[in-house]
């Protein structure tokens, strides 16, 4: 399985950003995809993921303001932040578990909010 993050950038406070997390091999195999954030000086964080079946799990930190989703079509996971605050600064980055259990990781998109 290869993941390969984007969308991220630059943004004010309260403004928005949609990463995509495109997913390409054996597709299949993956049991839950899910989006992590690792901060200057902090550690690695949750963010949200999204199993086969569509059930989603969010940070409580982003819940009610991040969205996950999913285009089967396009192969691609995306993860919608709304109202970001400078808190939210990170590399984001997505993830996919397959069935044996194996973890695969994407390259990684800064995103940057100012206050």
């Amino acid at each position: 399985v290869q993941l390969q993050a984007s969308g991220g950038g630059s943004v004010q406070a309260g403004g928005s950003l949609r990463l995509s997390c495109a997913t390409s091999g054996n597709i299949f195999s993956i049991k839950i995809m899910a989006w992590y954030r690792l901060a200057p000086g902090k550690e690695r964080e949750f963010v949200a993921d999204m199993d086969r079946e569509g059930i989603t799990n969010y940070a409580g930190s982003v819940k009610g303001r991040f969205t996950i989703s999913r285009d089967n079509a396009k192969n691609t996971m995306y993860l919608q932040m709304n109202h970001l605050k400078p808190d939210d600064t990170a590399v984001y980055y997505c993830t996919a578990k397959d069935f044996a259990a194996d973890v695969y990781w994407g390259q990684g998109t800064l995103v940057t909010v100012s206050s």
